[in-house]
């Protein structure tokens, strides 16, 4: 079975033409529309020189361009390599020589970095410039000349399951690595290729096509960026089946729950409460329809308990669900959220099939009430970091001859057989012996409603080695009262949790997912010290 992305979407193309794939403000094009526009691209891309892989490239806001690049480097078995349209010189200078990039998708709004990074890689040879309406110079081809003068038609050799598929994580704890996957272990995953509840896999490569033919396809709304795994396999899995997909370009709540109502979105898919909270709050001062939404699902990031209960207040009858998992270990677990749920320690799911915890001691966890380890997946993992073998070996362990992947997020066993998701063991914080969680914390001090955002990091301690300090972001027009924040938090978690010393922010530290940048939270505290504000013991 040729279980590759191109093949999969190609057999989606074949058994839907007419139907709408995707949509972006204004525009829309049908899968037929965007099948040819990806060969098209794909053919000025081998024109070129670019072959089995390479890589490629995408600088992009979420659009129609940026999902037809990855279709085109797909059907001819290059890779794509999705940049984070935040970034600047230094940034993109560090993916582009990272990544051997030998092509760049661009939009043009971003040329004045990109001409600054070209004479730092000189493998980069081909650039396509994406019309964004800004009025900027630059070098290159533009997207739309590129694909009228090639061919429509679909002439490409044959693909493998092994070809390679590449994700750039987010950063959040150093620069980011290129997490290698093959694209059936990948689709397996993190594209449906497995059923999320019972673990079973889907039997060939034309059965989500084949679903497709049976209706008329969900419309889906992934907000999150392109650079970010959860929004490209939100979008490669509706495709799979059919679906329509619907972009906007960047976050704006407002804007999304007017493309909700205009396009009459089923699901939405937003990364935790960085999300969640702006789109709650601009849903309240606004009157949108949004009957056509029955389901929500936030992956990759913290969705506290308060954020979720302020959600089903507001669309009492939706169906929500909270992944975890991460790009190295794709789909770990999901949990439904109801009414009397009570997440305040973390997401509590059901794990996959697949996932297991293993101890300190590198042995698997018995699945016992109380106990904790590392959450790891086996079956389909991927094969390694890019150009890091080093790196490679430190997730990869082998336990009773079985090979899994332990990206370093701790999570316990509960009575009732599910986990709950701790944290990522690199930001756990040892207070005097004690472990904290960040993650558990944050949610605590969510539930305080002045405060609209937070991030938890540890501090010098002369004391205990390491305090639990907070970056805290307050709800626009709130005086945040500290000692009442405090008050709130220790109905929530032990004493000795709560955090100590506050830095109060107008803006989080987050990556454009929605996902926690603690080194960025840490630098600032470490830049101002005298900014905080103490809590008494």
């Amino acid at each position: 079975m040729a279980l590759n992305v191109a093949d999969l979407l190609e057999h989606a193309v074949d058994a839907v033409p007419d139907r709408t794939a995707i949509i972006c403000g204004d525009r829309r094009v049908t899968y037929k529309e965007l099948d040819e526009r990806a060969n098209r691209l794909a053919h000025h891309l081998a024109s070129r020189g670019v072959g089995k892989g390479d890589h490629v490239g995408i600088y992009s806001r979420n659009s129609i361009e940026a999902l037809e690049t990855m279709f085109a480097t797909y059907k001819l078995r290059a890779i794509s390599v999705a940049v984070n349209y935040r970034y600047v010189f230094e940034e993109v200078r560090y993916i582009a020589d990272n990544a051997d990039l030998v092509a760049l998708v661009h939009e043009r709004q971003y040329a004045p970095i990109v001409a600054e990074v070209l004479p730092h890689a000189p493998k980069l040879e081909t650039i396509v410039v994406v019309e964004d309406g800004s009025d900027v110079e630059y070098a290159g081809v533009s997207y739309d000349e590129a694909i009228a003068a090639q061919s429509p038609e679909r002439d490409f050799a044959e693909r493998s399951a092994d070809d390679v598929y590449i994700l750039y994580t987010g950063g959040t704890t150093g620069f980011p690595k290129g997490v290698m996957w093959r694209h059936e272990d990948v689709w397996r995953a993190l594209g449906g290729g497995l059923n999320y509840l019972t673990g079973e896999p889907v039997k060939d490569e034309w059965e989500m096509a084949e679903n497709a033919k049976k209706g008329n396809g969900m419309v889906r709304l992934p907000i999150s960026p392109l650079i970010h795994g959860a929004a490209q396999w939100a979008a490669f899995g509706a495709m799979f089946e059919g679906g329509t997909v619907v972009f906007v370009p960047q976050f704006d709540p407002d804007e999304i729950w007017r493309t909700v109502a205009r396009e009459r979105v089923n699901v939405l898919t937003i990364t935790g409460d960085a999300m969640g909270v702006p789109l709650l709050d601009a849903y309240k001062q606004g009157s949108y329809d949004t009957s056509s939404l029955f389901a929500l699902a936030s992956h990759a990031a913290l969705f506290s308990q308060t954020v979720k209960q302020a959600f089903l207040e507001q669309f009492p009858n939706l169906f929500m669900t909270d992944t975890i998992g991460s790009s190295e270990s794709g789909f770990t677990g999901l949990g439904v959220v109801s009414k009397d749920s009570d997440h305040s320690q973390g997401p509590k799911v059901n794990f996959s099939k697949h996932a297991v915890l293993i101890g300190d001691d590198g042995a698997l966890v018995e699945p016992k009430p109380g106990a904790v380890g590392k959450m790891a997946r086996g079956g389909h993992v991927p094969i390694g970091y890019y150009k890091d073998p080093e790196k490679t070996k430190s997730i990869f362990v082998e336990v009773d001859g079985k090979r899994y992947v332990v990206p370093g997020d701790y999570a316990r066993y509960e009575e009732d057989g599910t986990v709950t998701l701790l944290g990522r063991g690199s930001e756990c914080i040892n207070t005097g012996g004690e472990k904290v969680f960040p993650e558990e914390v944050e949610g605590a001090l969510k539930s305080h409603p002045d405060v609209f955002d937070a991030l938890v990091i540890g501090v010098a301690d002369d004391r205990f080695g390491q305090g639990v300090a907070a970056i805290v972001q307050p709800r626009e027009g709130a005086a945040l009262d500290l000692a009442a924040v405090d008050a709130q938090v220790r109905t929530k978690i032990a004493g000795y949790k709560a955090p100590r010393k506050y830095w109060i922010v107008e803006q989080m530290f987050r990556q454009p997912s929605g996902k926690a940048n603690y080194p960025a939270a840490k630098k600032h505290a470490e830049a101002n010290p005298d900014a905080a504000q103490a809590v008494s013991k």
